[in-house]
């Protein structure tokens, strides 16, 4: 009897571990023929993905120009926008479908997005912020070199 409890648990486990990697590590994706990797989303998915992708780059844009005007206030409120805060408007089911690395990518940015917004605010050094800024680009250009995202 014991050992028939050992197994089942044996494979309960080994079911909950393959059902943990396929979702918080691969994902759900599949290769593609431009060598990246296409992650599979509903459409819905997709374009809450591109939104924020959007927003990432008009808060870029809106940073770089309020450098340009060393105006750290509204740099640290373009930055504060989209950091770590906007990550809780993903939905967990998203979330699950998202690879490890997009999501790791993901979670850089926002932070740091989020200590720009604190450098900016209590250091005011806009060469500093230019330097973050080249930093959150490293993570775009390295997230649309990875992925694509396709429609299910």
């Amino acid at each position: 009897m014991c050992k028939l409890c050992w197994g089942l648990l044996l494979v309960l486990l080994l079911f909950v571990a393959a059902g943990a990697y396929k979702f918080i590590v691969q994902g759900s994706v599949t290769p593609s023929s431009d060598e990246r990797t296409a992650i599979l989303l509903s459409d819905g998915e997709r374009n809450l993905v591109l939104t924020e992708m959007r927003d990432f780059l008009l808060s870029v844009q809106q940073i770089t120009r309020a450098a340009v005007k060393d105006d750290m206030q509204a740099v640290a409120q373009a930055a504060h926008r989209v950091g770590r805060a906007a990550q809780g408007e993903v939905p967990l089911t998203l979330v699950a479908k998202l690879p490890m690395g997009f999501k790791k990518l993901g979670f850089e940015t926002h932070g740091k997005f989020d200590q720009l917004a604190l450098d900016a605010e209590q250091l005011g050094d806009r060469d500093h912020i230019l330097e973050q800024m080249a930093a959150l680009m490293d993570n775009c250009v390295g997230c649309h070199a990875g992925f694509k995202l396709v429609t299910e």
